[in-house]
Order: C-alpha cells, then structure tokens, then sequence
C-alpha cells in the first residue's frame, strides 16, 4: 500500500549520496518507497528499483512533472551515479531535472519529524574525520538556509543560537561517528537520526519545482575536491596515531 504526503503533483525522487539507498514516486497525496543498501550497490539496484516503483504507482517516465535527486554533498560515487541516472532518465523522457541539497533533505526529514522545531542543523559524516554541516530556520513548511553548505572538523561546527523562544534540532548521521568531537547541544536542544531520504525529496518538490532543469544542466555538488587519502598520507596517519 502507497503512503500518503500532501504534496502534489508527479515527482520520482532518489538519493545515492549515503550507504542507504531511497527511492520514492508521488503521486498527488500518494508516495511509493523503497529503501536499501546504497554506497557501490546504488549503481545496480537504482533503476530497478525506479521501475518498479513506478509500474506500483501506474506512470510512466513521461507522466512526470520532474525527476527528482538528491545532489549532494556526500558520496563521491554515490553522486555521480544519482547525477547520470537523473540525466539518463531525463533526456529519454523529456522531463526536466530537479536537483535538492542532500543537506536540505536532511532538514526536511527532521522538520517533518519534530514540526516544534524552529532552527535545524543538519549534519552528515563526511568521512576522512570531516563534517558536511548547514543550518536552517524553519518557517511554517519551508526552510530557510542561514548559511551554505560546508565541510569541516567535527570540532569546528558552531550551533546556531535559536533565541529565547526558539527551539533547536541537529539533524544527520555524524553523532555516533564523531561523538565527543561535535560540541554540546544549546540547552533543549535534541539530535534526530536524519537522511536525506526520498520521502523528504519528494515533500521539497512541490516548493521547488520552479529550479527544475533541462537534463544537460544536472550537475553533482561537490564540497570536497579530494576523496581519497595517498598511500603516504594513509601511512602517517596511522603512524601518528596512538597505540
């Protein structure tokens, strides 16, 4: 059986850019997801799944109003394999491209899971001991960034300050990873395990559909030039840390 969300309109929406792969079509108030393993495995499963999540829901490809995926930051690979799916997919179909912040995603799902929340920190593991972190006021339905998205040390993310009457939530994967390394929460402040899921891809497009694209002009966003440490570098490493 479809969930159900109050967004309109047609959308198909997929983020590769964690381990957890999600998938998700809206119809109307309708939603059909599916959630699996995402890293390299993304690349074999993502277009099965898409099929047949569409076949459950009766469109096709072309009754879309966008293709929807989730841009980054994160994986590498993972990117770059959302980014080429949504290009394929798009100029087979003719249907224009909208690319989300993974870092909005994050916000939404905790906006939608916690709708008290008037300030919301979204934070994912960047991998190689750094953060991807971007703050948001939320107002009503929408979210409003406070600043760009951004890759750091664990230790260097600053909370944001919601005022007396406000209520903050940082929202992501990076608290078990980096835990003890991230600062304390502001005084009633909680965390939310938080992805950029499908789900909230799909709640986002409705708002956003006005920055859809044509298929050409699906671009990745990457935070990190970088992926990977040397052999040398991987060496030191291990070298300076404790026995």
């Amino acid at each position: 059986m479809p969930a159900h969300t109050t967004a309109p309109g047609r959308f198909l929406a997929f983020d590769t850019s964690t381990e957890t792969l999600s998938v998700g079509v809206a119809l109307g108030d309708r939603l059909w997801l599916h959630t699996g393993p995402g890293a390299a495995q993304a690349s074999s499963t993502l277009i099965p799944s898409i099929l047949a999540l569409l076949e459950q829901a009766g469109l096709s490809l072309r009754d879309l109003d966008a293709i929807v995926f989730g841009r980054g930051p994160g994986s590498f690979t993972g990117l770059r394999t959302a980014c080429a799916v949504a290009q394929g997919l798009a100029f087979g179909s003719n249907r224009p491209v909208l690319a989300i912040d993974t870092l909005q995603a994050v916000a939404e799902a905790a906006r939608h899971a916690q709708p008290e929340a008037t300030c919301i920190s979204a934070v994912l593991d960047a991998r190689m001991n750094e953060v991807y972190v971007q703050h948001f006021r939320v107002e009503g339905s929408h979210l409003q960034a406070l600043d760009d998205c951004q890759l750091c040390a664990p230790e260097a993310v600053r909370w944001p300050d919601p005022g007396p009457a406000g209520r903050h939530r940082a929202a992501g994967n990076a608290l078990a990873p980096y835990v003890g390394r991230l600062r304390e929460l502001p005084p009633g402040s909680d965390w939310i395990e938080a992805l950029p899921t499908a789900e909230a891809l799909l709640r986002l497009a409705p708002q956003l559909r006005a920055q859809a694209v044509p298929a050409g002009q699906a671009l990745p966003l990457y935070l990190r030039d970088k992926v990977a440490l040397t052999t040398e570098e991987r060496a030191a490493a291990r070298a300076a840390a404790p026995a």
